[in-house]
């Protein structure tokens, strides 16, 4: 089972220590909302993989679901562009040093809002071309609280005020240590009012903010749980492919989940590898760390990107069933059926 869930990398942080979800009490600089609030779909998303630059996917909001655009982008778009990632409906850009979020044109015909960031400072032995992608905690970045997060490939992960004035905005430049978070994605989580990001092999979750944990983030130890029985051949088919974790929050229910997403090439087109998911694993995690695999999430549903996942019910998604996962990317759209899925 070690080779399916990865063995714990070797720390370089402090000594770990819990995550406690205190939503009501907020000491971090971020937002100060008292409860959460039921999450909408996002405007747009844009999938793309930065280390295949020439394959994007534009995803927009269209009669209750999340759709593709039916053409193609030039092969040249994140090159001209400039594109780190979409949060919360804004697409944000890096050209020259400088941030850019802009609005989708979409939500205000004509009246698209464009907000541009300090100038940005890469770290040394860091780099900040290539991002996995780019958070925002609300949708209004202009409110006092709101905060956008950069994740690099690498040890950088920024963190920026927009609404704060002139004088006071900039960047605060965050050096991780432990390489395990090197490649992996962030997210926002309402609940705990951090930026949080997992692990690679999804043993670790770490949590910043602007506050305490500023440069010493808070570590969550997952341990993993009512592991399914693999086949031989399925344990063989899962070693061999390209693994990936996400974390995904419901604002509705206030539930925690990571999924573990399995991908392999699955054939090559004009040159260029297209891979094809294999599995879907989905934990539910609870404040100690107990992360139990699960193939019921009731009645709600996750969309998994590489710019942002989430998880709403599936009552407020049309021609979406519940328990279901929607994966969006640029090789695939497709829906897993998670009570579906045999491993034996």
């Amino acid at each position: 089972m070690s080779l399916i869930l990865n063995q714990p990398p070797k720390l370089c942080l402090r000594k770990p220590v819990l995550v406690r979800c205190s939503p009501l009490h907020h000491s971090n600089g971020f937002s100060s909302a008292s409860l959460p609030q039921s999450q909408t779909l996002p405007l747009t998303i844009f999938c793309a993989d930065p280390c295949r630059p020439h394959l994007v996917r534009v995803v927009f909001r269209r009669d209750g679901d999340m759709d593709a655009l039916d053409y193609e982008r030039p092969s040249n778009f994140m090159e001209v562009t400039k594109m780190i990632g979409t949060s919360n409906g804004w697409i944000t850009s890096l050209v020259h040093g400088i941030v850019r979020l802009r609005e989708h044109p979409g939500k205000i015909p004509g009246q698209a809002r464009t907000i541009f960031l300090p100038p940005h400072e890469t770290l040394p032995l860091c780099q900040a071309q290539m991002a996995t992608n780019v958070a925002i905690s609300s949708s209004s970045p202009l409110k006092e609280d709101c905060a956008v997060a950069v994740k690099f490939w690498g040890p950088q992960l920024s963190i920026c005020k927009p609404a704060q004035s002139n004088a006071d905005r900039e960047w605060i430049n965050i050096r991780i240590s432990n390489p395990c978070f090197f490649s992996s994605p962030v997210m926002y989580s309402e609940k705990e009012d951090m930026f949080r990001i997992v692990g690679s092999g999804g043993h670790l979750v770490g949590s910043w903010d602007l506050g305490k944990h500023k440069y010493t983030p808070k570590i969550q130890r997952i341990q993993f749980q009512n592991l399914p029985e693999l086949s031989k051949a399925k344990r063989e088919l899962l070693y061999s492919s390209n693994t990936s974790e996400h974390l995904v929050e419901s604002r509705t229910t206030g539930e925690t989940f990571m999924v573990k997403w399995y991908k392999r090439t699955a054939k090559t087109i004009y040159g260029i590898e297209r891979m094809e998911t294999k599995a879907l694993m989905v934990f539910k995690i609870d404040e100690q760390g107990n992360a139990v695999y699960t193939q019921d999430i009731g009645d709600l549903c996750i969309f998994l990107t590489r710019s942002e996942s989430f998880c709403v019910p599936a009552s407020s998604v049309r021609h979406m069933r519940p328990n279901r996962v929607k994966l969006i990317d640029v090789d695939e759209i497709t829906i897993i059926d998670l009570a579906a899925q045999k491993w034996n």
